[in-house]
């Protein structure tokens, strides 16, 4: 297994350029990381670098292509980058972007693969480019809800059927790529999509996809489904797919959009470049030392000789050996699994990916900083095992899933009240302040956002996944670090200058006050109005914060408390650190209704530029594309050399 380098959090600085990639890549992404390891791990890095850099100009070229560095050398490096054919221009270049910050994540293994819905990107040792089979790798992921109906199913199949040898046929005859739609007689339609990659022949194409078509009919009656294979992939669903969107060549302010997104794509390149060879660096000093740690024969005697060590075989035991319907989720630290101990206590297993630079600071962070925290608003960590092939780590059993799922799941059977969501809100702010007040050494999450918030059998909030968090003594202004954590909640401070303090919590916290108000993700920021920050300010502004409101509540809300705590969410995401409120006070504002609520002094953090403190408070409607990105450019060349 492999614990995945943090540099995902450098992707996508389109995001706060107040860009968007569209819902044609909208797919999580898998990632497939190979299991062999570079003999020298610096030739490695090298020739992925430069290969990188060749793909990049490739696909902002002609939307595809493969290109091979170092191939006399030790650690060779061939690779492959296509966006899918319905991808417009700027969608190629955002998803392209997204998979160069992801794939890092399998350095130093020697090959690598990674998927999303608008596009796909590989590296390896060797020349791949006329595979269409990989029985090892090639995997289906099929999604979680059911179709029903009897009548309904067996149309359905049919349609199945004839999407898959539709799509084959008419992307082996249209260059590789096919978007089918099938209707049944009762008006049950299934939606398909087939896409080989371009170094593939006409044969290549047609065995890849049949391969696939068979594959992805085990995922039936699923209403949703995918293939990825070495040399295609293919998809069905009963929803409409996106079909491609047009380039807009400029915004209305005049700027093109193209272009500041290559700009922004170049930036991303050398920021991850640069974490790239400072991982290097770590691995082999963590290399150097995990040997001196197991020549010593342990990994560390606080651990083996404490309360918190369980035997790797108990929690293999526990999990029926991790058996995949025991399987809670999946996040980028590892997989969380259901289990059950000899006693009958319930409890989650984290199983750690961690074959990376990062796997002993991040793993016993976790572990000493965590295990004596107590809150009841805090998931619990009851232990870890460091004796088997994988690290584990062990949690309290929390019944209801993420809030992420309460919320934004369209298959969720229960709907959240006003006074639901305000309890969670308020929830969560007492956990976050005990954190950062409440311990003797302050405690900063850094992954604030609705998926780490797990909801217990009353929907009590507990903050969970605490990977990337960091103590925080009470002499020092701010820790500078690597960039870790998920763009839409990261405030600007830290993302642009690596400067963490306890306010990175408070803004993220104010972005999922706003989510769990508003009913909706920060994941749209095409427009102005399209970000849910931008929406809530605009509503701010015109004094008609109940707008906001999720629709979905019909007006079963106080009027008062809910522009109340809309308007705590804009204090906690101001640009401005100096602006924002300590979690004491926000609890404080949550749960007295006599106390005032300021005013924000700033917008919600939409523009680099209101970093500056010397900067006038702007509105909204001057943050101005052409502003933002010369705002980047200064503040990314001016950052902080970052110290552990």
């Amino acid at each position: 297994m492999h614990r995945p380098y943090r540099v995902s959090a450098l992707v996508f600085f389109s995001v706060m350029l107040s860009l968007s990639l569209s819902e044609t890549a909208t797919f999580n992404g898998s990632t497939i990381c190979g299991r062999s390891r570079a003999a020298d791990g610096g030739v490695l890095i090298q020739n992925f670098v430069a290969d990188m850099e060749a793909l990049s100009g490739l696909v902002g070229s002609k939307g595809w292509g493969d290109h091979a560095v170092g191939q006399t050398s030790p650690s060779p490096v061939y690779g492959l980058a296509q966006c899918f054919d319905h991808l417009s221009h700027m969608d190629c270049l955002l998803c392209f972007a997204e998979c160069r910050t992801r794939l890092p994540r399998c350095l130093p293994s020697t090959s690598a693969r990674f998927f999303l819905d608008g596009c796909f990107l590989r590296y390896d040792n060797y020349s791949f480019y006329e595979e269409f089979e990989d029985k090892v790798n090639d995997k289906s992921i099929c999604g979680e809800t059911e179709m029903v109906g009897g009548e309904k199913l067996g149309e359905l199949w049919t349609n199945l059927v004839n999407v898959t040898a539709l799509a084959t046929t008419t992307a082996v005859q249209n260059g590789g790529f096919a978007m089918v739609e099938k209707k049944g007689e009762s008006g049950n339609s299934l939606y398909g999509m087939a896409q080989c990659w371009k170094s593939l022949d006409i044969k290549g194409c047609r065995e890849c996809l049949t391969n696939a078509g068979k594959d992805i009919k085990g995922c039936f009656p699923r209403t949703e489904a995918r293939v990825l294979n070495a040399g295609c992939y293919m998809r069905y669903s009963t929803e409409k797919l996106p079909e491609a969107v047009q380039d807009n060549q400029d915004d209305k302010h005049g700027t093109p959009k193209v272009g500041v997104i290559v700009a922004v794509v170049t930036s991303v390149t050398i920021i991850t470049l640069l974490s790239i060879c400072g991982a290097c660096v770590g691995y082999r000093r963590i290399a150097k030392k995990r040997k001196e740690l197991k020549r010593l024969g342990k990994l560390s005697s606080v651990v083996i000789h404490s309360s918190l060590n369980f035997k790797y075989e108990t929690l293999e035991k526990a999990t029926n050996y991790f058996d995949a319907s025991r399987k809670l989720g999946q996040g980028g630290s590892g997989s969380v699994y259901k289990g059950t101990l000899s006693d009958g206590t319930v409890v989650a297993v984290k199983r750690l990916f961690f074959n990376t630079t990062q796997w002993v600071e991040e793993f016993f962070n976790e572990v000493n900083l965590i295990s004596g925290v107590e809150h009841r608003n805090l998931v619990k960590l009851l232990g870890c095992s460091i004796e088997g092939p994988e690290s584990l780590l062990i949690y309290e059993y929390v019944p209801n899933k993420s809030l992420d799922h309460m919320l934004f799941d369209k298959g969720k059977s229960q709907f959240l009240s006003w006074q639901q969501r305000l309890d969670i809100i308020v929830g969560i702010a007492e956990g976050l302040a005990y954190l950062h007040s409440g311990v003797k050494t302050r405690i900063i999450h850094r992954d604030i956002k609705s998926s780490n918030i797990l909801l217990d059998e009353n929907l009590n909030p507990k903050i969970a996944d605490f990977g990337l968090v960091r103590g925080f003594s009470a002499d020092k202004t701010h820790l500078s670090t690597g960039i870790a954590g998920t763009l839409g909640y990261m405030a600007p401070e830290y993302l642009v200058r690596g400067q963490l303090t306890d306010k990175a919590d408070v803004y993220s916290f104010g972005v999922l006050i706003l989510e769990i108000t508003c009913g909706r993700k920060n994941t749209v920021y095409a427009q102005e109005t399209g970000s849910i920050l931008s929406t809530v300010w605009k509503n701010y502004r015109s004094n008609n914060l109940t707008e906001s409101v999720d629709p979905r509540l019909n007006g079963n809300f106080p009027e008062k408390r809910a522009r109340d705590v809309l308007q705590i969410g804009l204090l906690c995401t101001q640009a401005l650190v100096s602006l924002r409120p300590s979690m004491y006070e926000v609890v404080n504002m949550l749960t007295s209704e006599d106390t005032t609520i300021p005013a924000p002094k700033q917008p919600p953090f939409l523009n680099a530029s209101v970093l500056d403190p010397d900067t006038p408070t702007l509105s909204s409607h001057s943050l101005n594309s052409s502003s933002q990105a010369t705002s980047w450019e200064r503040t990314v060349d001016a950052r902080e050399p970052r110290q552990k």
